[in-house]
């Protein structure tokens, strides 16, 4: 067990709060981007003639590069400093933004989603490692992370009626442009306002090897659910990609036993709280962003919204989200343990979406969708605020970019892996409703004809619901099972807890 070092604690930034707006922001920014194209997306399709094969790829694009690279993104936050990492990466997304606004064709719009991961996987782990660097007194931890938390679990809902706004009144290529006055603004602020504490800088040399075998092993995995959509879950390139992925991870994991500076220390993953939190965070975001995908598509072609309303129909979910996250997860944080917020947090937001699997070509607002969206983001908001804390809590100081990085890694990749394998998995249901119902009566006018394509799109939206359903229950249980770190401030509240754990009440700490 490492040694606790005894010298005196620094005393806290006076200029903390300030710094938590521009990291907020930035972080707003970052989660915005994953969803705002959702709702511009059938506006951006249509203009740059993308193909539906081509379609989720304006998404996955994004998430692919984002999730493949925060691992090292997290890394060079550790080697070049939070603060300069965060700066470049602000600018580099705002320059990437303004190339998507831009785009002229297909290709240009892919290559600059794929620049904005690149650079969002340099942005989101140095905000992340930031914020647990600055906040380091229990209670004020818990309110850093609440509001954290609510912008993270919110920003994606937000990102829909932002992306509805600017579709309608304005351009699908706003949706891009919208990012480049919040970095402009993030990053002058991040200049002026943060200061990063001088210690626990890791000036180890980069380990290239796992660089290339987790982004390629990342990498693999998803777009193997990806390739499942188009050519089957048994096609031959659909099994390579995912025998690809085990053997690129697994040599990841040995290659990082082995090496004197790892990319990934596995003492920040083998930690059984930390670990449970990874897993528990990146299922229930693989159930999450589908649903996202799911709604927007039904709410505009099957009941006809438009992108505002669409939009405006997801607030209420932002205000449970908001209200979970900073009155209930934040005040209980430091009276709770985290498990005993995670899983019940987790299973109302699967109540939520046990709603949700009953939506039908006629479904009311007000009856089903909206108590549905209300308790996705009351369990979404209340799980994600201890989780976002736990997960970087105890961590060795040289260890917090990463640690943060594997936070955002397990969103990202849950995030791509979810919308890829529902909508692989909505594609076939509909697929084979569409085939056992299509008479010829059911084709014998246009009228007919659309009620069964809608039919078809409803049932393979239901189907894919169910199973997100079914993965938050598992994430829940996760939760429960593997994390058992008590409450913050309470004597102990690090036992159980792997190597690095230490306890709350002994915060700040730095560990060697």
């Amino acid at each position: 067990m490492p040694e606790t070092d005894a010298r005196p604690a620094t005393p806290p930034d006076p200029r903390r709060w300030k710094a938590l707006i521009f990291i907020g922001l930035a972080q707003l920014m970052v989660v915005l981007d994953a969803t705002i194209v959702n709702i511009a997306l059938p506006s951006a399709q249509k203009d740059l003639g993308i193909s539906d094969g081509n379609r989720q790829w304006v998404i996955t694009a994004y998430a692919l590069a984002f999730g493949g690279l925060l691992l090292f993104g997290g890394r060079i936050a550790d080697l070049w400093g939070r603060k300069r990492t965060f700066v470049v990466g602000l600018t580099g997304f705002a320059l990437a933004s303004a190339l998507g606004g831009a785009a002229a064709n297909t290709a240009m719009l892919l290559g600059a989603r794929a620049l904005q991961g690149v650079f969002g996987a340099l942005l989101a782990p140095a905000a992340l490692s930031l914020l647990a660097v600055t906040f380091t007194e229990a209670k004020e931890r818990a309110k850093a992370f609440g509001i954290y938390g609510a912008i993270a679990g919110g920003g994606g809902a937000i990102g829909l009626i932002l992306g509805g706004l600017l579709t309608e009144y304005m351009n699908w290529r706003w949706t891009f442009f919208v990012n480049i006055p919040f970095a402009i603004l993030a990053a002058t602020g991040a200049v002026m306002v943060i200061r990063e504490p001088a210690e626990g800088r890791n000036r180890n040399k980069l380990d290239i090897p796992g660089v290339v075998l987790v982004t390629t092993g990342l990498v693999s995995l998803v777009y193997g659910f990806t390739r499942a959509e188009s050519s089957g879950w048994t096609a031959g390139s659909t099994l390579a990609l995912f025998a690809a992925a085990v053997v690129l991870l697994t040599a990841f994991a040995l290659v990082e036993r082995g090496v004197k500076a790892p990319l990934l220390p596995l003492r920040v993953v083998l930690d059984r709280n930390r670990g449970g939190v990874y897993m528990s965070l990146g299922m229930a975001v693989i159930g999450m962003f589908g649903l996202f995908l799911f709604l927007t598509y039904y709410l505009q072609i099957v009941r006809g919204y438009s992108p505002v309303l669409t939009g405006v129909a997801f607030l209420p979910m932002v205000a449970g989200m908001i209200t979970g996250s900073t009155q209930i997860g934040a005040r209980l944080m430091t009276r709770v343990p985290a498990r005993y917020l995670m899983a019940p947090g987790f299973l109302t937001a699967s109540a939520g979406m046990f709603l949700l699997t009953h939506i039908g070509l006629d479904t009311s607002y007000p009856a089903l969708i909206l108590p549905g969206l209300v308790l996705m983001g009351l369990g979404m908001g209340t799980a994600f605020m201890p989780a976002m804390s736990l997960a970087t809590h105890g961590v060795q100081p040289r260890d917090a970019g990463v640690a943060s990085a594997m936070v955002n890694t397990s969103q990202q990749v849950g995030g791509a892996i979810g919308t890829a394998l529902l909508n692989t998995i909505a594609a076939s249901a509909t697929t084979s409703w569409l085939t056992s119902h299509a008479t010829a009566a059911a084709l014998a006018s246009p009228e007919a004809a659309k009620a069964l394509q809608f039919g078809g799109m409803v049932h393979g939206f239901t189907t894919a619901i169910w199973v997100s359903f079914g993965i938050l229950v598992a994430a829940a249980a996760v939760a429960f099972t593997f994390i058992n770190a008590g409450r913050p401030g309470a004597a102990g509240a690090g036992a159980g807890a792997g190597s690095g754990s230490v306890k709350s009440d002994e915060v700040p700490v730095l560990v060697h």
